[in-house]
C-alpha cells in the first residue's frame, strides 16, 4: 500500500488548525490548571478515544474491551491515588495482550494499551506529583505548543529535505527552528519560575526535540498500518494521538526523570 499524504504542513489546513487549536488550548489549560479529579476524568476521556483510534488503526477485533480497559486506570487517579493508577496501567496492558486472538499481536496489543493509556496518564502524573506540578505541566506544554507551531511555520518558510522519509512535509529546516524556538521559550520559562536560565534553555531544546521524535514515531506507526489520520476527531490534525503524541512523550519522559533526579526540579525552580 502506498504511504498515504498526511495533514501535516498542508497549507489548506491553516485555518482548520486554527479552529481546533482556539477550541483545545484552552480547555486543557483549565483542566491542568485545576487538576485534581477533574484533569483525571478529562484524561481518561482523552485515553478512550485514542483507544478507538489505535483498534480502528491496527485493526483489532478487540475494540470495546481495549476502550474500557483504557479508561480503568484512571478510577484510582480520580480518588488521587496515581501509584495505584500506574499499576492499574500495567496490569490492564496485560490483559489487553491475553485477549487478542492472534499470538502474534498480543505484543502490539499491550504496547497499544500502554501508549494510549500512558500518555495522558503521564500528564496527569506530571501535573500532581511532587513539585510545582500545575506551572511545570503548563509551561511544558507551552513549550511543545510553541515547538509544534514553530515547526510548521519555519518549514514552509525555508523548506529544505524531509526529516524522515514517513514525514515528508516535516523538514530539517522546521526541526530546526522549533528547537531554537523552544530553547528562547525556556529562557522566558527561566525568568518566570526563577530557574537557571542555561539549565531552561537545555530544557526547552530537550522537551522540542523528544516532541518532535514523539511525531515521527506516531507518524512512522500510522504509516505501517497504511493509515491517513489516527481519525477525523480534530480537524486540521487528524485524530487525538496526531494532536498528543510529542505531548505526551514529553510528559513521559519528564516524570521519569523527575522521579529519578527530583534535584532537576530545584535548578528549573519547581520543586515542590
Amino acid at each position: 500500500m502506498a504511504p498515504a499524504k498526511q495533514h501535516d504542513g498542508q497549507p489548506g489546513d491553516l485555518g482548520l488548525r486554527l479552529i481546533s487549536a482556539a477550541i483545545l488550548i484552552p480547555f486543557g489549560l483549565y483542566v491542568v490548571w485545576t487538576g485534581g479529579a477533574l484533569l483525571a476524568l478529562a484524561c481518561a476521556v482523552f485515553a478512550a478515544l485514542m483507544a478507538f483510534e489505535w483498534m480502528r488503526m491496527t485493526a483489532s477485533p478487540s475494540l470495546k474491551t481495549f476502550v474500557w480497559l483504557a479508561l480503568l486506570p484512571f478510577v484510582p487517579a480520580m480518588f488521587g491515588e496515581p501509584v495505584w493508577a500506574v499499576w492499574g496501567l500495567l496490569g490492564c496492558a496485560l490483559v489487553a495482550s491475553m485477549i487478542h486472538p492472534l499470538s502474534a499481536k498480543r505484543g502490539a496489543e499491550a504496547f497499544g494499551l500502554l501508549y494510549v493509556a500512558g500518555m495522558p496518564l503521564a500528564l496527569f502524573l506530571l501535573r500532581e506529583g511532587p513539585w510545582d506540578g500545575a506551572a511545570m505541566a503548563l509551561i511544558f506544554m507551552g513549550i511543545v505548543w510553541g515547538s509544534d507551531s514553530s515547526a510548521y511555520f519555519s518549514g514552509r518558510g525555508f523548506g529544505g529535505p524531509a526529516l524522515h522519509p514517513d514525514s515528508p512535509s516535516k523538514t530539517w529546516s522546521g526541526a530546526l527552528g522549533a528547537v531554537i524556538f523552544s530553547a528562547l521559550c525556556g529562557l522566558l520559562a527561566a525568568r518566570i519560575t526563577g530557574g537557571a536560565p542555561i539549565a531552561w534553555i537545555a530544557m526547552g531544546a530537550l522537551i522540542s526535540i523528544i516532541a518532535q521524535f514523539g511525531d515521527l514515531f506516531e507518524s512512522s506507526t500510522k504509516r505501517r498500518y497504511g493509515i491517513k489520520d489516527a481519525s477525523g476527531l480534530v480537524p486540521g490534525h487528524g485524530g487525538l494521538m496526531d494532536r498528543v503524541d510529542g505531548l505526551g512523550l514529553v510528559c513521559v519522559v519528564a516524570v521519569l526523570a523527575f522521579l529519578f533526579a527530583p534535584s532537576v526540579t530545584a535548578i528549573l525552580g519547581l520543586a515542590a
